[in-house]
């Protein structure tokens, strides 16, 4: 590992690509020979202007969008996003359809409840949150301006590999921990949102892609300036001064991820690292053991158990110790986690999958 680095594997904010992070330390002092730090450049200067216009064309390049998609730099995570898509969407008289899947799909539901009528379309309490939903069991509502989904599930680990069929009603997707991981067909998503800290970037930026028609549909009355979508669209997100200098860090992770060859490359190698550390984890399973059903496993966010709790956090602990740091599963589940965004590349896994080899070994 270079620089004396150790495996990263929390959760958010979480390991980003070494390549991006050499080439911000490059020109941390002086940016393109602009004798400045990026942080220190005015919002409405031509190089600050070509840094976000080209974030937004790589963010469509990587994606295969269009002119018919907005991109937005926006503030306050998808936890203010929660809030914003029924604010600029709902009314007393509209609904929409959510799809539950775990904590943050609940804190969506509870906040667009607050704006409009919310059909809960599937409920995964009556799965434990083991799997996410077969098609034949969302009970979509005729006439629902959208539909919800959280595509991948950072506390349980569960992940979406296929969409759920809305017949030609938009989705919208809070992709907060797998944007860019792999390739999948945006056109059925009329809102796609993300905190940039798991897979983009560092903590303090939120991407939002709409696309036109559904954007077409905000609200036109009565919204506050900075929460309506057509503020930010009109001034291409430069309405306040936005957070410049992460949006320049999330170029240079976008740049990484095209020049390593784009979503396809990504899928590859998320494809790897998954099934390295699932067939471990598989051929062990008397002392790991991962309860989600296996066609709704995450490839972002690995989830397991080991057979007592405290060899759980003898796990975290020494795990810590030879230099895998983020092990702890999230409060509310308990266990292991093993979160691997896209910066994370094989070799820690098989790092990793080493370790845990010694581990079971040694308590098994």
């Amino acid at each position: 590992m270079k620089h004396d680095r150790i495996w990263n594997f929390y959760a958010g904010p979480a390991a980003v690509p070494l390549e991006a992070l050499e080439k911000i330390h490059q020109s941390w002092f002086n940016y393109n020979g602009e004798g400045m730090a990026v942080m220190e450049m005015s919002h409405r200067s031509k190089p600050y202007d070509e840094i976000h216009n080209n974030t937004a064309g790589l963010v469509k390049k990587l994606l295969g969008l269009g002119d018919n998609y907005h991109v937005l730099f926006l503030q306050g995570g998808a936890s203010l996003q929660f809030a914003m898509v029924p604010l600029n969407f709902l009314g007393n008289d509209k609904e929409a359809d959510y799809i539950h899947t775990g904590t943050w799909s609940a804190k969506a539901i509870k906040e667009a409840k607050l704006f409009g009528n919310v059909n809960v379309a599937f409920d995964g309490n009556d799965t434990q949150f083991l799997r996410l939903p077969r098609q034949n069991e969302v009970k979509l509502t005729e006439g629902a301006e959208y539909v919800h989904i959280t595509s991948n599930n950072t506390i349980r680990g569960t992940q979406f590999f296929a969409f759920p069929e809305t017949n030609g009603v938009p989705l919208v997707a809070d992709m907060s921990s797998d944007i860019l991981s792999r390739c999948f067909d945006p056109e059925p998503f009329g809102l796609i949102y993300a905190g940039a800290q798991k897979n983009l970037g560092p903590s303090g930026v939120t991407l939002v892609i709409l696309r036109n028609d559904f954007y077409e549909r905000c609200i036109e009355k009565n919204l506050t300036t900075m929460l309506h979508y057509k503020t930010h669209v009109e001034k291409n997100s430069l309405h306040n001064t936005p957070n410049s200098f992460g949006i320049y860090f999330m170029e240079c992770v976008l740049q990484w991820i095209d020049d390593m060859g784009g979503l396809k490359a990504m899928e590859a190698r998320n494809r790897e690292k998954a099934d390295l550390l699932y067939g471990f984890i598989n051929n062990n399973d008397g002392f790991y053991c991962c309860h989600i059903e296996k066609d709704s496993r995450s490839w972002m966010n690995v989830c397991f158990h080991l057979p007592t709790e405290a060899l759980d956090q003898e796990f975290v602990r020494q795990g810590a110790e030879n230099g895998f740091i983020g092990l702890k599963g999230y409060r509310s589940a308990g266990g292991c986690r093993v979160s691997m965004y896209n910066a994370t590349p094989p070799e820690a896994i098989r790092d990793l999958v080493d370790f845990m080899q010694d581990f079971m070994d040694k308590n098994g």
